[in-house]
């Protein structure tokens, strides 16, 4: 992320202060409004599936789901009434659920359990349902059974033994391993056990391992779950003698999170118990645990005395949001059911059978469908976006008649000021992703990151003094042509391919990512936000060239950088407290921690986060054409330095605003949980927030920020990609063609770029390639660090030839690849590594592989001086003032 620029104050920007002023004096009042609206909201849709065979039901029975059927194995019920002294019948029944053609259902049966089992732990393990522990009347059991379900068939296998028994126990499966907590373990006990178990099943020779024991009571019936690689133990029941030949049974709201490595942590307690309640509970989107219904404990020594009057058991649902650490209510469920299994059967949430009051179980199997939540975006809002579109259209018309050959096209012929070219460096960098993904990791986290913003400034000066001469003062039209100058041919399009590439994909990804966040938050349809990007992108860019593209940029950026100022001002003016609240809640939630001090290399150490910024920021500074483009739009040199002084100076204070504005979004959705939105991905708290919460035209001018933040990459993109293939291939292999042909080329290359970047984009909505899209990219990125090793190899040394950087590009990708894929080196280091490695592995074979150099006058910083190219007259290839 780089910086702004100052904006002359204008009529409208009078006009909106005043309207900003007005706005805000109303905004706290609106927020807590909207809140109120919030809570009623419903998470699932429910429907039945067929019942279970067993016609008055089951408790705490074992299932799960393998070879895409339902397995209900086991249980315990009453044949006669439990208030009339009936006795509890364990069973060990398993009974089948497949899904047939056309949406029908059928119950296989006939198939049973070694004995009778019930209140057992239940998880889903690859194709196979695990039942660990349980019990029946006369004892509780260490045996842990595997069920598989293949074709027709019903597979049991034996898996270790727990090493003690228990039965009511808690479980949950993360990654691979099986953790099991608390329980009875004989069906006589006073007191429940604080056992703590894990069994990791991708082991050659699994077995239990005793783990520390959470910090709270010993407990049985609770609630497990499992997210982003933590165990979660939710309340339950603490059982203990009461002194009068009796058992008491206190009911808990205590909840911990357990991190392997880093132990136990307690967590904010819950409203009211949930114990027994269907576990584990529902990891719902990236950062929700849903528990539904459970037993508070209000009505248990009143059974005998309600009998069939007694209520049942809670039906509300119960969202634990783990970046704020608070507990909502949201939404309700058919019926109250305890001592039952929940299952994940693809998106879908069964429960089947369970208890539904004390002693009465229900045969019915219940599904719940997520409901996929979506924000409207309204007519004022898209009127507010398409005013904004209109205006890049035309700014792309006007700019287009300045457009005369391909050095307007690409560098304007040195017509941009210095300020507007530091802007459009900022706006090339910052992406719609990362307009989103800062603020959403301050949210998430802390301030960590926020140590590398300042890099920027310290690298400044070394792409200023270094670099900047070289791209200057040899009159070059791409980046790569140095690299011909220097080397040979074959090492600039080298460079140029691996640019062209990463450019490529990068568009698609950078249209699509974004597309997804505000289709969720404003349900824009998907396929319409990527088209408007992209072709807008194409049209404006194809017109006006790289002038367009600057402009457009500046807008952008004013657009991106004033919504989030205008955000952030709002939210801290609703929260209790204002400045001073949201400062005292953050501190308190450790949210503006920004240094890790340790050696560690595998996590982000503030060395870690400082050195590899440093070296990563090498790369767009020195070898991507997108932002060296830049500096070749300013009149003469001094006016690029300018340009580069202006993007650093003024990274800071923008990454004030972005991280700022994560840590408001944290303590506001703390103060008002229930606005969130717990389907949605952590990045889209930002849209969410501008559309949720924010007055109709201010909502739509923000999120036309994020459109903007997107097109003012995607359309450097374009630029610089048709500037590639014109300078590096077309003209470079076609030396006759002239300035009026290179240009339209130029512009049928920016619309076919955009119609590629806009297709990519949409295969990717459709047919769901991002992970494969994602380790293109990957692959591609490994390229970075030689491409900026490559440059470092040229001017810092006067030994190294074409053949020797080319052996070095190539190791860097090799040895890059290696650290990423079988190291835990953080990968905020990789770019240091492939720099470090195509410079060191390059000098090094061209020490050992010794050939005639070309000559080096004006290419290294030891020959520079040589053949000195000083400001002068306008070069009419290039647009440059050489002497």
């Amino acid at each position: 992320m780089q910086g702004i620029a100052r904006i002359a104050p204008t009529a409208f920007g009078r006009k909106a202060l005043v309207f900003l002023v007005g706005f805000l004096l109303s905004s706290p009042a609106k927020l807590c409004a909207q809140q109120d609206q919030s809570a009623s909201k419903e998470l699932f849709a429910w429907s039945r599936l067929p019942e279970l065979p067993e016609p008055i039901g089951v408790g705490g029975a074992c299932a799960g789901i393998s070879g895409d059927a339902l397995i209900v194995a086991g249980g315990a019920h009453f044949r006669e009434p439990f208030l009339d002294g009936g006795k509890k019948i364990w069973t060990n029944s398993i009974y089948v659920l497949e899904r047939g053609s056309g949406g029908a259902y059928d119950w296989r049966r006939g198939f049973n359990l070694a004995k009778p089992l019930g209140y057992a732990v239940s998880v889903t393990w690859g194709d196979e349902v695990i039942c660990v522990g349980g019990g029946n009347a006369r004892e509780h059991h260490t045996a842990v059974v595997s069920l598989r379900w293949n074709e027709d068939v019903l597979e049991q296998r034996d898996l270790p033994a727990l090493p003690m028994s228990a039965a009511f126990a808690s479980g949950a499966l993360v990654g691979n391993t099986i953790y099991v907590a608390g329980g009875l373990r004989a069906p006589t006990d006073s007191v429940a056990t604080n056992d703590f178990w894990a069994l990791d099943l991708s082991d050659a020779d699994p077995h239990w391992q005793e783990l520390e024991r959470w910090p709270g009571p010993a407990r049985y019936n609770s609630v497990a779950a499992s997210l982003d690689d933590a165990f979660y133990l939710l309340s339950g029941v603490q059982l203990e003698p009461d002194g009068q030949g009796g058992l008491s049974r206190r009911y808990l709201t205590d909840a911990y999170r357990y991190q392997p490595g880093q132990g136990w942590e307690q967590l904010a307690d819950l409203p009211h118990s949930v114990a027994a309640a269907p576990t584990p509970a529902v990891a719902y989107g990236p950062s929700h645990l849903l528990v539904l219904g459970g037993d508070d404990g209000s009505a248990v020594d009143r059974v005998q005395e309600l009998g069939d009057r007694h209520p049942g058991f809670r039906r509300d649902i119960l969202a634990y949001h783990t970046i704020t650490d608070t507990w909502v209510s949201m939404g309700t469920m058919p019926m109250g059911h305890v001592t039952v299994p929940m299952v994940r059967w693809g998106e879908d949430v069964v429960i089947p059978s369970g208890e539904t009051r004390p002693g009465t179980r229900s045969s019915a199997v219940y599904r719940a469908i997520p409901i996929s939540a979506t924000g409207r975006f309204g007519i004022g809002n898209s009127i507010v976006l398409g005013v904004y579109f209109l205006i890049l259209i035309g700014m792309g018309i006007y700019f287009s008649r300045r457009e005369k050959s391909d050095v307007d096209y690409f560098l304007a012929r040195g017509r941009i000021p210095w300020w507007a070219a530091g802007i459009s460096i900022f706006g090339t960098q910052l992406s719609a992703i990362t307009f989103m993904a800062i603020p959403a990791k301050a949210y998430a986290t802390d301030w960590v990151y926020i140590l590398g913003q300042a890099t920027i400034v310290m690298i400044a000066p070394v792409i200023i003094y270094l670099y900047l001469p070289f791209f200057r003062r040899l009159r070059v039209t791409t980046a790569y042509e140095y690299l011909e100058k220097r080397f040979n041919v074959v090492v600039r399009l080298f460079g140029s391919l691996a640019f062209i590439f990463l450019q490529l994909g990068r568009m698609g990804v950078v249209i699509f990512l974004p597309a997804i966040a505000l289709s969720a938050v404003t349900g824009f349809n998907i396929y319409l936000a990527i088209l408007l990007m992209g072709v807008l992108s194409a049209f404006y860019t194809a017109l006006g060239g790289i002038e367009g593209v600057i402009w457009s940029d500046v807008l952008q950026v004013v657009v991106l950088l004033g919504g989030a100022l205008l955000s952030l001002v709002i939210i801290v003016s609703s929260l209790d407290g204002g400045v001073a609240g949201m400062i005292a809640t953050a501190t308190a939630h450790g949210k503006f921690h920004t240094f890790t001090w340790t050696w560690d290399y595998t996590t982000t150490a503030a060395w870690v986060v400082i050195v590899g910024y440093l070296l990563s920021n090498l790369i767009p500074y020195t070898a991507d054409q997108t932002v060296v483009q830049r500096y070749l739009t300013t009149k003469d040199e001094k006016q690029a330095a300018r340009s580069i002084w202006t993007n650093a100076f003024l990274t800071i204070p923008a990454g004030l605003i972005f991280f700022g504005l994560g840590t408001a979004l944290f303590v506001f959705y703390r103060e008002h949980a229930a606005s969130l939105e717990p389907g949605l991905q952590t990045d889209a708290i930002f849209p969410l927030f501008i559309v949720q919460q924010l007055p109709v035209g201010v909502a739509g001018l923000l999120i036309a920020g994020i459109f903007a933040a997107a097109m003012s990459s995607v359309d450097s993109s374009m630029n610089s990609v048709a500037m590639a293939i014109v300078t590096d291939f077309y003209r470079r292999f076609t030396p006759g063609s002239t300035e009026q042909g290179r240009l339209r080329l130029a512009r049928w290359l920016t619309v076919a770029l955009g119609i590629l970047a806009t297709t990519i984009g949409l295969l990717m909505a459709t047919f769901e390639i991002k992970s494969l899209f994602d380790l293109f990219l990957e692959l591609l990125g490994l390229f970075g660090g030689s491409l900026a090793g490559l440059f470092a190899l040229g001017i810092f040394t006067r030994r190294a030839h074409g053949t020797g950087a080319l052996i070095g590009a190539a190791t860097s990708v090799l040895v890059l690849y290696l650290v990423s894929a079988f190291t835990p080196v953080h990968f905020f280091l990789y770019a240091g590594i492939g720099i470090l490695t195509c410079f060191a592995v390059g000098y090094l074979a061209s020490v050992l592989v010794p050939l005639d150099q070309p000559q080096l006058h004006g290419l290294t910083i030891y020959t520079i001086n040589a053949k000195r190219h000083a400001t002068g007259r306008t070069s009419g290839r290039t647009g440059l003032r050489v002497e």
